[in-house]
């Protein structure tokens, strides 16, 4: 049985992990930890510069720190993570056995609109339709892999989703309503 303390929300950019993130946390009474946000409250830099200035694998190292800082604490937490802490097979086992996984899923098709022409994310070039192909059919075998609950919310408010996580996650023992 997963950790009833700890929420981590997977996904792809734009799925809305932060957004959603921040609602359970608020609604559990929970700390919340964004890894976009952790990293570059930890380097003073963004997503984009730390790219720019020492590439992908920097980044994907502080990804992993900023993961195992959030997932160490003692007090309960719902952590958004970065889209890509799954392609790291020690993450994939950190979040294993951290606490409820629940990947929040969407085409890439809707992701694309939700980002807009991809400023400030690195990995979407010019193309962001194409680039989240591509970035999901890598990325869905390992979201899969460590889900313990999936959530697609393409056609959903994130009210809406919000509403239907608090609902699973009673099941799971997790905020109002839960199974005692």
């Amino acid at each position: 049985m997963p950790r009833p303390d700890r929420v981590v929300l997977v996904g792809m950019m734009g799925v809305g992990k932060s957004t959603v993130g921040k609602g359970l946390a608020e609604r559990l009474g929970w700390r919340f930890c964004d890894s976009d946000d952790q990293v570059l409250a930890g380097t003073g830099r963004t997503i984009p510069e730390i790219f720019a200035e020492e590439g992908e694998e920097a980044f994907r190292a502080e990804e992993t720190r900023v993961l195992a800082e959030a997932l160490t604490g003692d007090e309960p937490v719902v952590v958004a993570a970065a889209g890509g802490v799954v392609l790291s097979a020690a993450n994939r086992r950190l979040l294993a056995g951290s606490g409820v996984v629940v990947w929040l899923r969407a085409p890439p098709g809707v992701l694309a609109r939700r980002v807009g022409d991809g400023s400030g994310r690195p990995l979407l070039d010019r193309d962001p339709e194409r680039a989240l192909v591509a970035l999901e059919t890598v990325r869905r075998p390992l979201y899969e892999s460590v889900a313990t609950i999936t959530l697609d919310v393409d056609g959903h408010r994130p009210e809406q989703v919000l509403a239907s996580l608090v609902e699973v996650l009673a099941g799971f023992g997790i905020g109002p309503g839960a199974a005692a």
